[in-house]
């Protein structure tokens, strides 16, 4: 096969792409709806939606032009700056649910369950940044917290710190040694929780981290018992609790965040894949409790909440929140 990939039907069979992916690849030209089409005009029925991330599908007129729009008056100024997409979708996202632990819950779901929001690239930049503001909000309280619980199953990315409170032996071992003070439990597991941070055992950690469904665990569902048990454990020990939705959130599983289903009222909740329909961007989402402990030059990410890709973020939110969308889904 040629190695160029203009050629019709080509499989890249030579590529200068790093080993860690298949050394021959299909070659995807474009897409329509749910289906994509390689050179020669087969199509697929994409099952995995560019492994969970274009939730509008292919070939969105609506998505181009709102692009090309903002890319003629704007593509980057950086976060030294502010760009009126990034300022609108910040204020939409803080109105996402469920509330944080540290405010009483209600049934009217006003704006303001979150107060601040971290705008970076993918799901791994959002549990990094998850984990610093963590560690940040103890150490504006004066308390040396820095362990992080996570759980068997579970998959936080592959940058250093989500990789380090990521489970999965084979993901780790070459990179070790990685984060310290991370630990794991088992998933689903009160008993084994109560041993891990019940009373003052708990002191030690920063945060847990957890997942409402455990993706590249298994397909592993949160029971509403042990999400009971994490919100009241995690408040009784003063830990942060962590929701990472990167791959559940905005809808995928018929809730906006799947912690609503389950009960989970997580402190911090990170998002990405679906975010912009396509485009790189995520979001980390602070309760006001750690929105009031940052510091300026805490963090940072000189590409997150761009113009362009917050623009796409805009629509997408509007669409997935729309009368209907979420029951459509859930039918579905």
């Amino acid at each position: 096969m040629d190695k160029h990939p203009s050629i019709p039907g080509a499989w890249a069979e030579q590529h200068a792409l790093p080993n860690q992916y298949a050394s021959r690849l299909l070659i995807i030209d474009g897409g329509s709806g749910v289906y994509l089409s390689d050179g020669a005009g087969k199509r697929y029925l994409d099952c995995a939606s560019g492994i969970a991330v274009n939730a509008l599908g292919y070939g969105r007129d609506d998505l181009a032009e709102l692009m090309a729009a903002q890319a003629k008056k704007l593509i980057h100024i950086s976060n030294l700056f502010a760009n009126r997409p990034a300022l609108e979708l910040a204020d939409k996202l803080c109105s996402a649910s469920p509330r944080p632990a540290d405010q009483p819950w209600s049934a009217e779901k006003p704006a303001g369950y979150f107060k601040a929001v971290h705008f970076g690239n993918s799901g791994t930049e959002a549990n990094e940044a998850a984990i610093k503001y963590a560690r940040a909000y103890h150490y504006r309280l004066g308390r040396r917290r820095k362990g992080i619980l996570a759980f068997t199953g579970s998959f936080h990315g592959r940058t250093m710190g989500a990789l380090s409170v990521t489970a999965t032996e084979k993901y780790r071992k070459p990179f070790e040694p990685l984060l310290p003070g991370r630990e794991f439990a088992p998933f689903n597991d009160v008993p084994a929780l109560q041993r891990k941070i019940g009373g003052r055992r708990g002191r030690r950690y920063a945060a847990v981290i957890v997942e409402a469904i455990q993706g590249e665990g298994g397909i592993n569902a949160m029971n509403p018992d042990f999400a009971a048990a994490l919100n009241r454990m995690c408040r009784e020990s003063g830990i942060l609790l962590i929701a990472d939705e990167v791959q559940t959130g905005l809808g995928r599983t018929g809730t906006l965040l799947a912690s609503e289903a389950v009960g989970l009222e997580p402190d911090i909740v990170t998002l990405s894949k679906p975010l912009a329909g396509g485009l790189p961007l995520s979001a980390t989402l602070l309760s006001p409790a750690v929105a009031d402990r940052v510091a300026p030059g805490d963090h940072a990410s000189t590409f997150g909440g761009g113009p362009v890709t917050c623009s796409v973020a805009n629509r997408l939110w509007d669409e997935i929140t729309a009368p209907g969308f979420l029951d459509g889904v859930r039918e579905r």
